[in-house]
């Protein structure tokens, strides 16, 4: 959609079905009297045009009274989603074991086709699960690994991922080669050769962070994947962060398997997540809880998970529609920019340390800053007591510092407020 209107038109036909009961016209007439709506706008780009992105807010709900920029670590969904939500934990209570079983049970096959348009894949090879570590758990203890094989991974790997492969280690005698990685970096090769030249004759699988969470550096996974292929190394991709922020679909990464959360950058319920297994690759992972053909061909093995929230699981398709009128594209560029907005606000200072590029193709949403002679932590409880901003403190390996993930619904004035609170700390640390 080209027009402011159509373009709000298009979202209030996404999320308005059971969030509201009036028109869509009827809805936007507020906005038309106020001129938020004027389609001589057509050419004001959507990156930085506060119009569109002031609308897409009032789609949340959003505090008035903390600005939160932890979205990496979880989102918020839209009120589409939370009205959904709502709706669907009361149909289900109405007669549990009917609704769940006989009724939701049955819709999960359209959820996973349409997740599967999105992830550009064949619904086959996804399933739905709750998180990121859950899917890549399945993974990880469900590959047939031996004594003496080897898996290649980062120290800047997520710890749930990490400490499943030491439970391999311990258990089964796989040997764990560690790289360690120069962040943040903008040098594809010098990445892509931390890897390579981990790889020896008895590697059988590298794991890659797509878009490591701890400060937001993106790792260039499909030249690793090619050099990983010609060696006979599968290719285990974490997309917790990326999935829904950068614009890719799965198998444009060549991995082999893939998961991620879905309660992350595309705002679904809480617990919801989303697996990939390459098709011919299925049969060779062992279903991580019980399954009548634990070692079959069919993606739905790893779904075994008894009774689970039906209600969050529908709930998905809401964020799904609202994400796919924004577009992960759209949705990239602006977070891409509110990123880059407030950084280049601070990182002249002499006190700021930076920890993230400011290119796109090394980074996005997520931007890392220390300041020197203070912990992480420190500027973190700052931010929050003093000024009201929710951000992480991240101390990790050579990082020490914040990190700061906003997301569609923030604005720009709140980005002038956490560049003005980092300064006023800075002064008065």
């Amino acid at each position: 959609m080209n027009s402011r209107r159509g373009f709000i038109k298009q979202m209030f036909g996404a999320t308005g079905g059971l969030l509201l009961h009036s028109s869509a016209e009827a809805a936007l007439s507020p906005f038309v009297s106020q001129g938020f709506l004027d389609d001589s706008l057509t050419d004001t780009p959507f990156t930085e045009d506060e119009g569109y992105w002031a609308w897409v807010r009032q789609s949340y709900n959003v505090s008035p009274n903390l600005i939160n920029l932890n979205n990496g670590g979880v989102s918020s969904s839209p009120k589409a989603t939370q009205d959904a939500l709502d709706n669907y934990n009361r149909f289900c209570n109405e007669a549990p074991s009917y609704y769940m079983w006989r009724v939701l049970d049955q819709n999960r096959e359209p959820l996973r086709q349409n997740l599967a348009l999105l992830a550009g894949c064949s619904p086959d090879e996804i399933a739905i699960n709750r998180n990121t570590t859950e899917g890549l758990n399945s993974i990880i203890f469900g590959l047939n690994l031996k004594s003496g094989d080897e898996v290649v991974l980062s120290k800047y790997d997520y710890p749930n991922m990490m400490n499943a492969w030491k439970q391999r280690e311990k258990r089964d005698g796989i040997v764990l080669r560690w790289i360690d990685l120069n962040l943040p970096s903008e040098n594809e090769e010098e990445i892509v050769s931390s890897y390579l030249n981990a790889f020896t004759s008895q590697t059988k699988v590298v794991h890659i962070t797509h878009l490591i969470n701890w400060c937001g550096q993106i790792v260039p996974v499909r030249k690793i994947a090619e050099e990983a292929h010609k060696r006979g190394i599968a290719v285990i991709v974490d997309g917790a962060h990326s999935f829904g922020l950068i614009d890719f679909k799965i198998p444009d990464l060549g991995a082999d398997y893939f998961a991620t959360s879905l309660h992350k950058f595309l705002g679904a319920p809480f617990g919801s997540g989303m697996m990939y297994v390459r098709k011919e690759k299925i049969k060779d992972v062992w279903a991580l809880l019980s399954a009548e053909k634990p070692d079959g061909s069919d993606i739905r093995k790893f779904e075994n998970l008894g009774t689970r929230s039906f209600a969050s699981e529908m709930a998905i398709g809401y964020s799904l529609d609202f994400h796919n009128v924004l577009t992960t594209a759209r949705k990239q560029k602006r977070l891409f920019y509110l990123k880059n907005y407030w950084i280049e606000k601070v990182m002249s200072l002499p006190e700021i340390i930076l920890n993230t590029s400011l290119k796109a193709e090394f980074g996005c949403a997520i931007g890392h800053i220390g300041i020197k002679g203070m912990k992480g932590v420190d500027i973190a409880n700052r931010l929050y007591t003093d000024y009201k901003v929710h951000v992480v403190a991240i101390t990790y390996e050579k990082l020490d510092g914040i990190r700061v993930t906003p997301n569609v619904y923030n604005t720009i004035q709140e980005m002038d407020k956490l560049v003005a609170s980092i300064k006023e700390i800075i002064k008065k640390p």
